[in-house]
């Protein structure tokens, strides 16, 4: 009996390390695999098919990835299409976002499913200001080639200085096809104020693309510091995402485990 007795004592031993071994890999699996989802939004001049790269990498990790394609028709409209990706998508989610986009994402990540913020060489304006007041604070790249607004209000990227002044580190080839498709942008977005800052209450990640001719390194720092984010740089032209699809895609799935 005493001999029953003292197997059933080493059995529960057993049950119960068992059991915490359980408790405790599960934990590190949730700490690993706190959003699982991953919202991309590209920026002006561009569109979402730019993300092609990044999209593959992190579905081939197991991410649940959306790409939203913009209007550009204002701020507003552009906050509303990204919060209409958000709603089909189930819990906790990265949201990301390139060069304008950084202001749109600010504004539409408050929403509670957002659980941290990807700023690839993006504006990070704070609520009341706007994307053009940081834009003049650093004079223009003699390669930036960002048109005055056409008839209707809305701003290209000039064909002669696509690719020195946007994406210099793809090909040409590849550079020519984006200009060819890219979506213009109403001028008055970047005079837009932003309602809402999700970056002071979201853990912050951002990447300083070192050799960017349209938001000045110095610039994009100074913004990311503001915001209190981890910051990776990476020598670059505007279009990471597209040269340095790894690295990107590195970034993202560190702010995807993040439980800050």
């Amino acid at each position: 009996m005493k001999m029953f007795k003292f197997k059933s004592l080493k059995g529960l031993a057993v049950v119960a390390v068992l059991a915490l071994s359980s408790a405790i890999a599960q934990s590190t699996f949730a700490q690993e695999q706190i959003s699982k989802n991953v919202v991309l939004v590209h920026g002006a001049f561009a569109d979402g098919s730019g993300y092609r790269k990044v999209y593959e990498i992190l579905t081939h990790k197991g991410y649940n990835v959306r790409v939203v394609q913009l209007p550009l028709t204002g701020l507003a409209d552009d906050v509303a299409a990204v919060n209409r990706v958000l709603d089909q998508v189930e819990g906790p989610t990265v949201l990301v976002g390139h060069s304008w986009a950084g202001a749109v994402i600010s504004e539409a990540g408050t929403d509670p499913k957002v659980a941290s913020l990807v700023f690839i060489a993006a504006f990070v304006p704070d609520m009341g200001e706007t994307a053009a007041q940081w834009a003049s604070t650093y004079p223009a790249a003699p390669e930036n080639g960002i048109t005055a607004p056409d008839p209707y209000g809305y701003l290209f990227y000039s064909k002669d200085k696509y690719h020195a002044g946007f994406a210099a580190d793809i090909s040409k080839k590849e550079s020519d096809f984006m200009e060819a498709s890219q979506v213009p942008i109403l001028a008055a977005s970047f005079g837009t104020a932003l309602s809402a800052a999700a970056w002071k209450t979201k853990p912050v990640f951002a990447i300083v693309t070192l050799e960017d001719k349209n938001i000045h390194p110095d610039l994009q720092r100074k913004m990311y510091e503001r915001a209190n984010a981890a910051i990776v740089e990476i020598k670059s032209s505007h279009v990471v995402y597209i040269s340095h699809p790894a690295e990107v895609a590195d970034l993202i799935v560190k702010a995807s485990k993040t439980n800050k």
